[in-house]
């Protein structure tokens, strides 16, 4: 039997790194292992519009980066809720039961919390200057076990096969 010792935390020395674009690693899915990490550092140093870092049956955490003048993607998640914890950036989340009548506007900056309700369309726009570094938690997981997508445009190309 296995315990806490045997799994490596990526981030627990000082000269650990994350930023998976300096150092051209592509990032480690830990589920569903058991997974201590520091989530500030990794959501700062995560370089890519997404990054499944811990994926288990019922919850998953990914990390999200979102460039100046770039969104998220407006989507719904019919049977899951959502939770979006903002390290870096600033911008604006838009939600609603309908597409076409976002209703719920909020300017949010680093260290907001959005929850998203199961069944709400959404958005998040980067208002700022530098990116918008989040993490999200899935309840249950939405994507599958080792996600990267390095840009908006491969995260959409995948999603739509």
């Amino acid at each position: 039997m296995r315990d806490y010792r045997d799994y490596e935390n990526p981030y627990g020395g000082m000269d650990s790194g994350f930023d998976n674009m300096r150092f051209g690693r592509r990032t480690t899915d830990y589920g569903p292992n058991p997974f201590v990490t520091d989530i500030e550092r990794a959501a700062l140093d995560n370089s890519y519009f997404r990054t499944a870092l811990w994926t288990g049956d019922h919850l998953q955490l990914t990390l999200v980066s979102i460039n100046p003048g770039e969104d998220i993607g407006l989507e719904i998640h019919h049977d899951l809720d959502q939770f979006l914890r903002i390290e870096q950036g600033q911008g604006v989340v838009m939600m609603g039961k309908n597409k076409n009548n976002l209703n719920f506007r909020k300017r949010v900056y680093d260290n907001y919390v959005i929850l998203i309700p199961a069944g709400t369309w959404h958005n998040l726009y980067n208002t700022g200057r530098t990116p918008i570094k989040l993490y999200s938690i899935y309840a249950p997981p939405q994507h599958p076990f080792g996600t990267v997508h390095r840009t908006k445009r491969e995260a959409e190309e995948q999603e739509s096969r």
